[in-house]
């Protein structure tokens, strides 16, 4: 069977099981329990799917998923975030779009403590969007920032699903992690740039209004008590990678442990907190991991059938600039974000595109940061971003999902950007993980 034919009935039973409303595991396990059975010699086939799922979970590269799940699911119900924005509320003066920019710098911190998108978009909105409504922003300026601060939790670490997609693609997790740094700051300051030009530009779509002055010594108390802890969490996680002084699974469970202690030393850890969020991360665990097995043993079908082979050649031989390719990968990830959710994303594209990186001598790590931006935006692209009906849930009465979409237009607008200005300056990505000491 041609490779073309065998990706057309693989792919197309896929998407028509996704059609019918089915979990994105399910779908794929059963279109691996029968292609096992069909192609490796009946029951023997399913002996060996058993034994690709066990070999795919039962390696020590996982452990930081579970332990960022747990780190935000503690954050977020012991409530941490409502201190840090009302820290970084007091320092921020009368700056234009003073709230839109708190959503910005309130989601960078949170992303270092949630590593989940939707829980970071879900505590910003909740807290934020009621006083940005009281002092008349008008919605561009509201949900947009939030949006796009919140989706800052995959481009910041803790990332989940950053470990996902290296562990799916086969990426250096610690590298990774240490790479989509900088592009996750610069986007940051990118949407405080747009912010600020705009209100300066458009005063009426973010009204000033008087704030009452803060004593210096109160900022810096509250700075030390609520945002230096923070900080001594990033260096937790972040740090000892850099370093060389722990892995990522070791960096996790530092960090896990610290938000813990965090959340002990301001009272907020109760036993409702700890049930919460153990479930929470059980439940968020169980259904990654269902996906990861599932994509392993989906990858071997593919490659077993020569369609991963057949693709990825058929990609290398076009007579263009390699760059075309690569444009071609990202494109095709943006127009999956348009319909599906980011797992079904990596799975379907990561097997056949991480042969093109290498053959076509693409630098891995910077591949995988620029992708997980466009995963980022797939979050909140039109019609069926995640985070848009996260916003929406969390929305005041009457906001309708066409306010939503146009809401989020400029801040994917500015992630093309960023991902641009990656493509053509690599070293935005690979300058800092060059930095890491070997462990």
């Amino acid at each position: 069977m041609e490779w073309q034919l065998t990706i057309l009935i693989i792919f197309g039973s896929l998407f028509v099981l996704m059609a019918s409303g089915m979990f994105i595991a399910f779908c794929f396990m059963l279109i691996n329990v029968v292609g096992v059975y069909l192609l490796f010699g009946g029951v023997s086939g399913l002996d060996q799917l058993v034994l690709s799922i066990y070999s795919t979970l039962a390696t020590f590269t996982l452990a930081p998923i579970p332990l960022f799940i747990l780190m935000g699911e503690v954050m977020f119900y012991s409530g941490l975030g409502t201190n840090v924005i009302d820290t970084l509320d007091k320092w921020m003066g009368r700056l234009p779009g003073r709230l839109a920019l708190i959503s910005v710098g309130a989601g960078t911190i949170l992303a270092t403590l949630t590593g989940v998108s939707i829980s970071s978009t879900a505590l910003l909105g909740s807290l934020l969007l009621p006083e940005m409504e009281k002092r008349g922003y008008k919605k561009p300026m509201t949900m947009g920032p939030i949006m796009g601060s919140g989706g800052l939790a995959i481009m910041i670490p803790p990332s989940g699903l950053a470990v996902f997609l290296g562990a799916i693609a086969e990426i250096s997790i610690g590298k990774l992690l240490i790479a989509i740094i900088v592009p996750g700051l610069l986007m940051a300051g990118v949407y405080c740039a747009y912010i600020i030009i705009r209100c300066w530009l458009q005063p009426s779509i973010a009204p000033t209004y008087d704030v009452a002055p803060t004593p210096l010594s109160e900022k810096l108390v509250a700075t030390v008590k609520h945002v230096l802890p923070i900080g001594v969490i990033i260096f937790l996680v972040i740090g000892v990678i850099i370093l060389g002084v722990a892995t990522p699974s070791e960096g996790a469970a530092t960090g896990t442990l610290g938000v813990f202690i965090l959340a002990l030393v301001q009272r907020r850890l109760t036993m409702d907190v700890v049930k919460k969020s153990v479930n929470g991360t059980l439940m968020t665990c169980g259904m990654l991991f269902l996906v990861l097995c599932s994509a392993k043993a989906f990858s071997q079908i593919l490659s077993f059938t020569g369609a991963t082979q057949g693709m990825a050649e058929f990609a290398i031989n076009l007579q263009v600039h390699p760059l075309f390719i690569f444009a071609g990968m990202q494109i095709i990830i943006l127009i999956l974000g348009c319909f599906i959710n980011v797992d079904a994303i990596i799975l379907l594209t990561m097997p056949i595109f991480m042969m093109i990186v290498s053959s076509l001598s693409f630098d891995r790590v910077w591949f995988g940061t620029i992708s997980l931006i466009n995963l980022e935006m797939a979050l909140i692209t039109p019609p069926f971003g995640l985070c848009l009906f996260v916003m929406k849930g969390v929305s005041p009465p009457g906001t309708t999902m066409e306010d939503v979409y146009k809401a989020a237009l400029p801040f994917i607008g500015l992630q093309l950007l960023i991902m641009a200005a990656i493509t053509i300056f690599p070293p935005i990505a690979l300058w800092l993980p060059s930095l890491m000491v070997a462990k």
